[in-house]
C-alpha cells in the first residue's frame, strides 16, 4: 500500500468509520489507495482508527444529527481535501424496544439520524460533486427492509426509507454522473452482533437456519460490497440494492 497521501487516486467519505461496517469499509478503501475521511462521534475511536488506517485516513469529530452545521461540515472538506469522489452513509442507530413502547422522540430520533441526516450530508456532497460530472454514493441498508424483523419499527421505517430513497437520488443524480446504490448487509459477525446473538442461541438458530449458506458474514464482505460500487467496476450500475447476506432475504 501506497502511504502517501498525495498519490492517492480518489477522496471518500465514511460516516460511523471507526468501527463495526464503516471500520471495514474504511480499511478496505485505504488499503485501495483511497484517500478516506472518517466522520464519527467518539474521537477515541477514531484516532484509534486513523492510527491503524495510517497518512491516508484522517477523522472529523462530527454529530451528523446536527443538521444547521453540515454544509459548512461539507464545504470544510472540500476545502481542505478538494474533491469529494465517494460518500458512504453508513452511520446509524438501532433501538430495540416493543412496539407499543416506542416513543415519538425515540422514533423521531432514529430517522433523524438514520435519514434526514443521511439526505442532508448527501445534499451537501452532491453539491461538491455536480461541477466534476462524477461520483458514486452508497448507502447502506437492512435486512430490516427486506423482511419484518419484531421490536424495531423505527429502524426499519427508516432503512426502507433508504432504499427508497436510493432510488429517487439515483434518477436524479444518474443524468449527471452521480450513481448512487445501496448495500443491505445481512447478518455480519461484529463484536456487537456475537454478543447479542450469543446470548440468545434461538434467535442465533433461527438466524442460521434461514441464512442458505448457513454462516454469518463478515464486515470485510460488505467493505467488498461497497468498493464494487463506489470504483468503476459498478460504472453502468445505478439504484440497486445488493443483499450481502449468504441468501438470508431469500431464505427459508
Amino acid at each position: 500500500m501506497n502511504s502517501d497521501s498525495n498519490t492517492a487516486t480518489k477522496t471518500a467519505i465514511v460516516t460511523g468509520g471507526a468501527s463495526g461496517l464503516g471500520y471495514a469499509i474504511a480499511e478496505k478503501f485505504v488499503q485501495s489507495n483511497v484517500r478516506t475521511i472518517i466522520i464519527g462521534r467518539n474521537e477515541q475511536k477514531l484516532q484509534e482508527a486513523k492510527e491503524a488506517f495510517g497518512d491516508l485516513c484522517s477523522y472529523i469529530v462530527f454529530d451528523l444529527t446536527n443538521l444547521p452545521e453540515i454544509p459548512k461540515l461539507v464545504s470544510d472538506m472540500a476545502d481542505k481535501y478538494g474533491r469529494i469522489d465517494i460518500l458512504v452513509n453508513n452511520a446509524g442507530i438501532n433501538m430495540k424496544k416493543p412496539f407499543t413502547e416506542v416513543t415519538d422522540e425515540e422514533f423521531q430520533n432514529i430517522l433523524l439520524t438514520n435519514v434526514t441526516s443521511v439526505f442532508a450530508l448527501s445534499r451537501e456532497v452532491v453539491k461538491t460533486m455536480l461541477p466534476h460530472r462524477s461520483g458514486a454514493i452508497v448507502n447502506i441498508s437492512s435486512m430490516a427492509a427486506q423482511y419484518g424483523i419484531p421490536k424495531v419499527i423505527a429502524y426499519t421505517a427508516s432503512k426502507t426509507a433508504i432504499e427508497g430513497m436510493t432510488r429517487s437520488m439515483a434518477v436524479d443524480l444518474s443524468p449527471q454522473g452521480i450513481r448512487v446504490n445501496c448495500v443491505a448487509p445481512g447478518f455480519i459477525a461484529t463484536a456487537m452482533s456475537a454478543k447479542a446473538l450469543n446470548n440468545d442461541p434461538e434467535r442465533k438458530n433461527k438466524v442460521l437456519s434461514r441464512t442458505p449458506m448457513g454462516e454469518l458474514g463478515t464486515p470485510a464482505d460488505v467493505a467488498d460490497a461497497v468498493y464494487f460500487y463506489a470504483t468503476e467496476g459498478a460504472r453502468y450500475v445505478t439504484g440497486t440494492v445488493l443483499p450481502v447476506d449468504g441468501g438470508n432475504s431469500i431464505g427459508f
